[in-house]
C-alpha cells in the first residue's frame, strides 16, 4: 500500500479536494475534484492525473447536500476508488491563523476551539474551513488532520508592515495586517530557485490574480509586505470584493444610508469589485469579451489598482527585479498581463508580446531590466507537503529563502 494525503479546501458552497500519493517522501497527484452547489444543485466530479473523469454525480436542483453530505460522499468515493492507496492524513487550507498559528499544525479539538475564536476575523471563510475539519473529526476520527494557514507566510513581515495607526490596545487585541493567499505565495517562493533564480534571490512582486486577488513583495523568497491586510477585503479590486476603501465610506453607509451590518457585509464581499463596477459579471473572461463600456471601466480600474500597488510594493522592497503572475487570471489573461506590464514600463518592464501570448514562462525581453514571469501556483501541493512534514512522513526541506540564497 502507498500512503496518500487528501487535501481539502472547503468554501461556503463547494469543497475542492486533491489526493496525492506519497512515496519515499515525494508527492504525485492521483486525482482531484470538487463538490459544488452544496445548498442549491450539488454536483460532484473527480478527475485523474491525466484529466479523465473517474467519477461524477448530480443530486438535482433544490437539493441541500451541505458540507456533511459532501464529506460523506467523498469518504465513500475515496474508499471505493483508492486502489492501493492508504489514507495517511488530511491537510486543510485554513484562511486565518491569527497571531498564534503561522506554522502548519496537527489538528485536535483544542486547536479547533482556538481557531473558532478567529471566526470574527474571517467570517465568510473560517466557518467553512472548520466545518469540514469537525466533520472529519466526527466521521473519520482515526485520520490525522493538519491545518495550513493562508496568513502564515506573511508572519515574516516587519512590524511596521503589520501595524495600523490605531491605539495599541486594538493592535494587541489582534487588529493588524495579516495578509492572505500565503499558501500560494509560499509555493511560488519554493519553485523560484529552479524556475527563476534571479527572482528568487532578488526583489520580486508576486501577483496572485483570481476571483480573489492580492500581491506580495518577496525579498530573497520571504514575504515583507502584501496588499491584503486585516481581512480579505483590502488591496486590489477583486471579482466581487471592493479592495481598498476609505473607512469614511463605511461610516457614511452606516450613518447616512442606515445600512444594516449584514447588508454592508454583503455589499463589500459579494456586490462590489468587478461585478459592482461593471454591473455585468465578476468573471474577467466575460468582461474581456464584452463590448459594454462598463466592462472596460471595471478592467481598467483593476489594472490601475494593480499598478498603484506595484509601485507601493516596489517602494517597500527598495527596488524591483522581477514580477510573477499566478492564479487563474494571472496565468491565463493575456490582455491583463500585457496591460499591467505596459503600465509598469517606468519600473523597467519591457514586455515581449509574443512570449506573453504563449503564456511565457518569461514574458519580458532579454534586455528588460525587470523580468516578468508566468508561473502556475499549486496551493494543494503546498498543503500536502506540509501535511507530510507535520505527520513525520517527509524530511524537512530547506526553506525557500535558504534555497534562494544558495541558487
Amino acid at each position: 500500500m502507498t500512503d496518500a494525503i487528501l487535501v481539502i479546501n472547503a468554501g461556503s458552497s463547494s469543497i475542492k479536494f486533491s489526493v496525492f500519493a506519497a512515496k519515499n517522501g515525494e508527492l504525485t497527484q492521483a486525482f482531484r475534484g470538487q463538490v459544488e452547489g452544496l445548498f442549491t444543485s450539488p454536483h460532484f466530479i473527480a478527475k485523474d492525473a491525466a484529466g479523465s473523469v473517474m467519477g461524477e454525480k448530480s443530486w438535482g436542483d433544490g437539493v441541500k447536500l451541505g458540507h456533511e453530505g459532501a464529506i460523506e460522499y467523498l469518504r465513500v468515493f475515496l474508499r471505493e476508488n483508492r486502489g492501493d492507496l492508504r489514507l495517511a492524513g488530511m491537510g486543510h487550507r485554513i484562511v486565518h491563523g491569527g497571531l498564534r498559528f503561522f506554522e502548519p499544525v496537527r489538528i485536535d479539538a483544542e486547536v479547533v476551539a482556538d481557531l473558532e475564536k478567529l471566526v470574527p476575523l474571517a467570517p465568510l471563510h473560517q466557518p467553512n474551513n472548520l466545518a469540514a475539519i469537525r466533520l472529519v473529526l466526527e466521521k473519520m476520527p482515526d485520520v490525522p488532520q493538519v491545518g495550513c494557514f493562508d496568513t502564515g507566510f506573511h508572519h515574516t513581515n516587519p512590524q511596521l508592515a503589520q501595524l495600523f495607526a490605531i491605539p495599541k490596545e486594538l493592535t494587541d487585541a489582534g487588529v493588524r495586517r495579516y495578509g492572505f493567499h500565503g499558501l500560494s505565495y509560499e509555493y511560488i517562493a519554493s519553485v523560484l530557485p529552479e524556475k527563476a533564480p534571479q527572482a528568487a534571490k532578488g526583489k520580486t512582486v508576486v501577483l496572485h490574480l483570481g476571483s480573489g486577488s492580492s500581491m506580495c513583495a518577496l525579498a530573497g523568497g520571504q514575504s515583507i509586505a502584501t496588499t491584503m491586510g486585516f481581512s480579505a477585503l483590502d488591496g486590489l479590486a477583486m471579482g466581487t470584493r471592493c479592495g481598498a476603501l476609505d473607512p469614511g465610506v463605511i461610516l457614511f453607509l452606516l450613518d447616512q444610508r442606515k445600512m444594516e451590518l449584514r447588508s454592508l457585509e454583503k455589499l463589500l464581499y459579494s456586490q462590489s469589485g468587478l461585478l459592482g463596477v461593471s454591473g455585468i459579471s465578476s468573471d474577467v473572461r466575460i468582461l474581456l469579451e464584452s463590448k459594454d463600456p462598463r466592462a472596460k471601466l471595471a478592467l481598467d480600474l483593476f489594472v490601475y489598482r494593480i499598478g498603484r500597488e506595484l509601485g507601493s510594493l516596489a517602494a517597500a522592497l527598495g527596488g524591483l527585479d522581477a514580477m510573477i503572475f499566478t492564479a487563474g487570471v494571472g496565468e491565463n489573461a493575456v490582455k491583463i498581463r500585457e496591460a499591467v506590464c505596459r503600465n509598469a514600463e517606468w519600473l523597467g518592464v519591457d514586455i515581449d508580446p509574443a512570449a506573453n501570448a504563449r503564456g511565457g514562462p518569461r514574458i519580458t525581453k532579454s534586455r528588460s531590466r525587470v523580468a516578468a514571469w508566468v508561473l502556475p501556483t499549486n496551493e494543494e501541493l503546498m498543503i500536502a507537503r506540509h501535511t507530510l512534514l507535520v505527520l513525520g512522513l517527509r524530511r524537512r526541506r530547506r526553506p525557500a529563502r535558504e534555497l534562494a540564497a544558495a541558487a
